[in-house]
């Protein structure tokens, strides 16, 4: 009895998270995540981390859009500087069936260092939301004269 009753909990939970991820929601998105660099960058740098804070309207019950701006913190390695961006872009989100959830944003990234300039920014992700809760994974790209800065994420999404 009491395994049946903590099944039908489970499928109810699962069954509302996969509804409520499909309304349309307003609102701010904050976002953290954590990588590994690749690219030009490899060999420069051993680890990413990065937050962002966007302002998304619902256009329909499972597209959302709106501005993002974040912070992308590369760390050095072998003795070589640390480097950070300054991610401007359009966010863009679609809640797929089963509380999935797709994403890209473009822009530009501003270079908050000697060392960097900036340039095209972009980041398609893919993730899996819980309530206003999200898993993402993302892959981060920014084109900084012929320097190619990337890495690949993991990270978390809050939407309030």
């Amino acid at each position: 009895m009491m395994k049946k009753l903590l099944l039908i909990a489970v499928l109810a939970l699962i069954s509302f998270s996969a509804a409520h991820s499909q309304t349309s929601t307003t609102g701010l998105r904050v976002g953290v995540n954590a990588g590994i660099p690749m690219g030009d960058v490899d060999d420069a740098s051993s680890f990413k981390i990065g937050a962002d804070l966007a302002y998304m309207i619902s256009l329909m019950d499972i597209v959302q859009v709106g501005p993002m701006v974040g912070y992308s913190h590369y760390f050095g390695k072998d003795n070589l500087d640390d480097f950070q961006y300054l991610p401007i872009a359009a966010s863009g989100r679609l809640g797929l069936p089963s509380s999935l959830v797709g994403g890209f944003d473009l822009g530009y990234a501003v270079g908050l260092g000697d060392e960097s300039d900036g340039g095209l920014y972009w980041r398609p992700s893919l993730g899996f939301r819980l309530f206003n809760v999200g898993l993402i994974v993302s892959y981060e790209g920014i084109s900084d004269d012929a320097i190619d800065v990337s890495s690949l994420n993991l990270g978390v999404e809050f939407n309030f």
